[in-house]
């Protein structure tokens, strides 16, 4: 029996000599607090390997020195300064220490690759760890939060760490628009029939994608074919994507309405949050980045020119209706019509069946053409009736016991309160932004930089920032916990919900109890077979069916037990 690590240690070039070595070879079992977890980070694939091997000797020196051993090697290629990251090494290493209690130790090799987001991520690190009795251990700066003092320490070196992560996006920014503006490539994946040459900056046509790019594609889009025809066209022709996938209307469509298609620069936006305060986080418009000239900025040749591109574009948007996914850009988010949207499976392809209009049809036969799947389609409303009924029944079998019964009740509170996270992450933000204020009080007291500020001042505006931070920490434990599913936690009470939910409710609520569910095909033209015979669902807890009459007595057992303990 080998470590669960073994195949990352191997992937990051260590021999297994080195290996055995350095102590990470055997299964480290034993007392928690002898065992450790060890997080290696690199942001970019580019950064070199040798490094991070090192990185990892020098942490395993320090747990020799100690004592302890490292039960296992958590790595992963992750941004550590952007929130939306979710760095889901980085939580299965402080969740073996927090949540399973496995090891009481967590070792980085510096500050900066355990976060770049500030203070406040690693004080609240600090605030999880210091119940447990465990400790976060920076070997190259010497950091043990342990120790009395260190948590200054670490928020002052956590805040040079976000400072420099924020000076990089600067520099990266600044160097980009320069680039761009002499009509550079930005970088990122090139448009299906070009390529950007290493070192060169300008796009090209690439060798083997550009004749099917311009003869079967910009050509055709030219001559108003529409671009379901030209997918396919493709797909018939046995021609794949550049990544090998079939062709869909939509790829195409994504292609002809990229500026970068017609070789040039795209311009970007910048993300906002929910305070309308913008986020590192960019998105590519459709529109062509405009030079001081006014004209749109070159980045080499493209599959079609300029005109051609406008060409193209107008002829898609000739073609919008408002209100539908065709060609309409302005519609906004539209509100699901359908609950058997992403649930609803096509016999044929096995893949998803989405609206019609009227009907439920077969994505990939919409999308991609009948040399994809042959599709099927069915009317929508008896389809919704029958799937109705089907899982009001499957509810009333279940147990009240059931995994599903419960799934569903969190399901649903997560449907009607969708505001929870977004308060967690403001909630967040004002703490790193509390955390911060305390660290630069403390600083200019104690430093002097404050002329004027007596001790007196000093308690009072420390007493009051505290006292902020205590209020939202507290605030964050609370969002933190999980919500009561006991109202939620019978057949009946979910049977209920169905008659209040919209149909975003609804779809919430079939998806957390089926699988999927696939319709057979009509035997001949004219079937009448009835459609609840057609329907196979896949039941999330096939065995977990019971008699109903049964599963009715269960629920109201339940109910007398709860108005007896109200009463009491």
């Amino acid at each position: 029996m080998e470590r669960d690590d073994l195949a990352t240690l191997r992937a990051m070039g260590f021999k297994d000599a080195e290996i055995k070595a350095l102590g990470l070879w055997d299964i480290a079992i034993g007392d928690p607090a002898d065992l450790a977890e060890a997080y290696i980070r690199r942001s970019k694939k580019k950064d070199t390997l040798s490094t991070l091997r090192e990185h990892l000797r020098d942490l395993c020196r320090k747990a020799k020195e100690e004592g302890k051993r490292i039960r296992h090697v958590w790595f992963e290629q992750r941004s550590a300064s952007k929130a939306y990251v979710r760095r889901e090494e980085f939580e299965k290493a402080t969740g073996a220490i927090i949540e399973d209690g496995k090891s009481k130790t967590l070792y980085v090799w510096r500050t900066d690759r355990l976060s770049r987001r500030g203070m406040g991520a690693v004080d609240r690190l600090i605030d999880e760890m210091e119940p447990k009795g465990a400790r976060i251990v920076v070997t190259s700066e010497g950091l043990d939060s342990s120790l009395p003092g260190m948590r200054m320490v670490f928020g002052i070196l956590a805040d040079r760490a976000r400072e420099e992560a924020k000076s990089i996006a600067q520099r990266t920014k600044i160097g980009g628009d320069a680039h761009k503006a002499e009509g550079r490539w930005p970088g990122g994946v090139t448009p299906y029939g070009l390529e950007c040459v290493k070192g060169s900056g300008k796009l090209s046509h690439q060798a083997d994608e550009y004749p099917t790019a311009r003869k079967l594609i910009a050509e055709r889009l030219l001559k108003y074919v529409t671009p379901a025809d030209i997918a396919d066209d493709l797909n018939r022709r046995r021609i794949r994507t550049r990544k090998g996938k079939m062709w869909r209307a939509q790829t195409i469509l994504h292609l002809a309405q990229s500026p970068s298609w017609a070789g040039l620069i795209p311009d970007r936006e910048r993300a906002v949050d929910e305070n309308g305060t913008p986020i590192d986080k960019w998105y590519r418009r459709a529109q062509p980045l405009m030079g001081a000239d006014g004209h749109p900025v070159k980045a080499g040749v493209g599959v079609v020119t300029f005109a051609e591109w406008q060409k193209i574009n107008k002829i898609i948007s000739g073609r919008a209706r408002p209100g539908t996914t065709i060609g309409d850009k302005t519609r906004g988010v539209r509100k699901p019509v359908t609950i058997m949207t992403g649930t609803l499976r096509c016999p044929h392809c096995k893949g998803p069946m989405g609206n019609g209009g009227a009907n439920y049809r077969c994505v990939a036969r919409t999308n991609q053409g009948p040399s994809v799947c042959i599709g099927v389609a069915t009317t929508r409303s008896r389809v919704d009736n029958v799937m109705e009924t089907m899982w009001r029944n499957h509810i009333l079998s279940l147990s009240p016991e059931s995994p599903t019964i419960h799934t569903i009740a969190r399901e649903w509170l997560a449907y009607e309160d969708p505001t929870k996270e977004a308060r967690k992450q403001q909630v967040t933000a004002a703490l790193d932004n509390a955390l911060a204020r305390q660290l630069k009080l403390n600083k200019e007291y104690f430093l002097g930089v404050s002329a004027g500020m007596d001790e007196e001042t000093f308690e009072s505006l420390r007493r009051d920032v505290s006292n902020q931070i205590d209020g939202l920490k507290g605030e964050l434990a609370e969002l933190g916990k999980g919500a009561d599913l006991t109202p939620l936690q019978n057949s009946e009470s979910l049977i209920a919900l169905w008659e209040v939910a919209g149909v975003e409710g609804r779809r919430a609520l079939i998806r957390a109890a089926v699988k999927e569910v696939t319709i057979l095909p009509a035997r001949y033209k004219g079937d009448r077979t009835p459609i609840e015979k057609r329907l196979k669902p896949q039941w999330r807890d096939k065995d977990d069916v019971r008699d109903v009459d049964a599963a009715l007595a269960a629920v109201e057992r339940s109910r007398v037990r709860r108005q007896m303990a109200e009463a009491a």
